[in-house]
């Protein structure tokens, strides 16, 4: 493919450590576009020394209310990533897809669990 671009994680949040939601949608809010316009991306975890599932959820995870698995899937590569961070990562894509598959359920079951039923 050609139009394939490299996304330095570590570049795009001016730091090492993805630990902060912020940073997370920051790397999304580069993705989407990207996506839409059929490029496909390479996310580059090179110099980042620690990653949590908070970042990932925001960077990775909330991709699957906006496409497809088989878009993402296609269109997105991560590179630079620890085997323990690539086991995270599957948790985090698979019960985003879980969540935004049944979104409603999930908000109405974690509203009666927390007491604010509205």
């Amino acid at each position: 493919m050609t139009d394939r671009i490299t996304l330095r994680v570590a570049d795009i949040i001016g730091s090492a450590l993805c630990i902060a939601s912020e940073d997370g949608q920051k790397i999304f809010d580069k993705l989407v576009p990207l996506i839409r316009n059929g490029k496909h991306i390479v996310i580059s975890f090179d110099r980042i020394s620690i990653i949590i599932s908070l970042f990932l959820n925001a960077a990775i995870g909330q991709l699957y209310s906006t496409f497809s698995e088989e878009q993402i899937r296609s269109q997105l590569e991560v590179s630079n990533l620890a085997e323990d961070d690539v086991e995270m990562l599957k948790r985090v894509v698979e019960n985003a897809k879980s969540y935004y598959a049944n979104r409603e359920g999930y908000d109405k079951a974690w509203k009666k669990e927390s007491g604010d039923e509205e």
